[in-house]
């Protein structure tokens, strides 16, 4: 069965569906919704911005489809490194996965470290000293807690891939914990005539709150979103991959937009929407003015370990990336060796760890629509046309999945992305447009350096065709 072979670089399939479904879950999750719901609000101007989720949840299902079908046909380390080097290498030879590797170790490190703000701003809520008197930024001492929780993230992750996959499963079992306490606790104290007091106007098609805050909402709800993708990562490392990849993916989006339109609901429902935005840790004032200060501090202690869980696989799924580019030359060299015992990618999880410890430096804001603009232009619509590519120049690939409906989810998710990145604003469009140019130029050099395309000839190698 297509899918089934041991994979040929040395990892071994010990991820089932559940596990994987976890480490998916666990990703994005994290502490996004409980520092993004204040933004959410904030950006859609009221309670509309429970919308906002579902419109995300469509177009990253859509995405996620993409996923699936690349990501079953192709079980491999690496996941977009993969799918773009076999669908581009027809016409401009190694450039497209040497531009993904080139901008993943930026902008997966990122997400990464909005989690980390994101603990550092939750954990104040039982030690105020980690932010400023107005309770705003994150002072010195947060920024260290923030560095040591990377960490012990990394060293948490030297370890094989089966201890890792109990490990995230208990990290997973946390996070619905978390997520649960505060959902009952604001169900059992919902107010409706809180939860749907809509902006006056608030759906108009001229000007009402829901569509002139909709781009801003769609980028926070997209970057909530984001770890869907984490187990076509991990593709060498899952059992019976053509399974277990196309319903981890789908299982988790499904499951994370339940949750996050029931939290936006539930906790639109206890507090106005106005104090809501204020709130550094809303989630822990929700939770201390329905069952007291007790639970409260308990139920932050887990969102707190949520966090950690979205660091950790993170870190996990993004440290693959690296590994599979030094195979193919395209990457320094020590990063394509995996730990002799082990077996993981020792370089890319430090390396990974040390982006994301720099990462948490930074604004949240900042941060968030940096990574997203990078994420868009280099990874989401390039693999969106590598799917179309794929099944033009590669009709007999084993495909133990094919897109539902094709090419229709194809097209919602380009034009989701498409929207999304315009609304990221200039400053991050010409970032990220400085960062495909600089990595064009590192490209040109090694190319010019290795005598390939295009100072030499291609090199042609359709792997999944040849390998059974």
């Amino acid at each position: 069965m297509a899918g089934q072979a041991p994979p040929p670089d040395g990892f071994e399939r010990q991820v089932g569906t559940l596990q994987a479904t976890a480490i998916n879950m666990t990703q994005m999750c994290g502490i996004g919704p409980f520092v993004t719901i204040p933004l959410m609000v904030t950006a859609m101007g009221g309670p509309q911005a429970m919308f906002g989720w579902l419109v995300g949840a469509l177009i990253v299902l859509a995405d996620g489809l993409i996923w699936a079908e690349l990501g079953a046909a192709m079980p491999r380390a690496g996941g977009s490194y993969v799918y773009l080097r076999e669908a581009f290498q027809y016409r401009t030879g190694r450039l497209m996965p040497f531009l993904f590797a080139w901008s993943a170790v930026l902008f997966i490190p990122l997400i990464m470290s909005t989690g980390v703000i994101g603990l550092v701003k939750y954990l104040a809520y039982l030690w105020p000293g980690l932010v400023s008197a107005d309770g705003g930024e994150i002072n010195g001492t947060g920024r260290l807690i923030g560095i040591l929780v990377v960490v012990i993230a990394v060293v948490a992750l030297w370890r094989r891939i089966g201890q890792i996959g109990k490990l995230t499963a208990g990290l997973f079992v946390v996070m619905l914990l978390s997520v649960i306490a505060l959902i009952l606790a604001s169900l059992t104290h919902f107010h409706a005539s809180l939860a749907f007091a809509y902006t006056p106007g608030a759906f108009s098609f001229s000007g009402g709150a829901l569509w002139a805050g909709l781009g801003s909402g769609l980028i926070l709800a997209v970057y909530d979103y984001l770890g869907y993708n984490t187990t076509a990562y991990l593709g060498a490392e899952l059992k019976n991959p053509g399974r277990t990849l196309p319903r981890s993916i789908i299982y988790s989006i499904l499951a994370m937009m339940g949750i996050y339109f029931l939290l936006q609901i539930g906790v639109l429902g206890v507090l106005p929407w106005q104090d809501i935005s204020q709130s550094n840790f809303f989630a822990s004032v929700v939770l201390e003015q329905t069952w007291g200060k007790i639970a409260a501090s308990v139920v932050t202690v887990a969102i707190v370990i949520t966090a950690f869980g979205s660091i950790f696989t993170g870190l996990l799924g993004g440290s693959r990336v690296p590994y599979e580019a030094a195979r193919d030359k395209l990457f320094l060299p020590w990063f394509g060796k995996l730990h002799p015992r082990l077996n993981f990618p020792t370089t890319g999880v430090l390396m990974m760890g040390l982006i994301t410890a720099i990462g948490s430096l930074f604004d949240l804001s900042e941060v968030i629509a940096m990574l997203t603009a990078v994420f868009v232009l280099i990874q989401a619509v390039a693999q969106i046309a590598a799917l179309t590519v794929l099944r033009r120049r590669q009709p007999d690939l084993p495909r133990p999945y094919k897109q539902w409906l094709y090419p229709i989810p194809s097209v919602i998710a380009l034009a989701g992305w498409i929207f999304i990145y315009t609304q990221t604003g200039w400053l991050d469009i010409w970032l990220s447009l400085a960062w495909l140019a600089a990595g064009t130029i590192a490209f040109t050099i090694w190319s010019s350096v290795e005598k390939v395309w295009p100072f030499g000839a291609k090199e042609i190698k359709e792997e999944f065709l040849t390998t059974p």
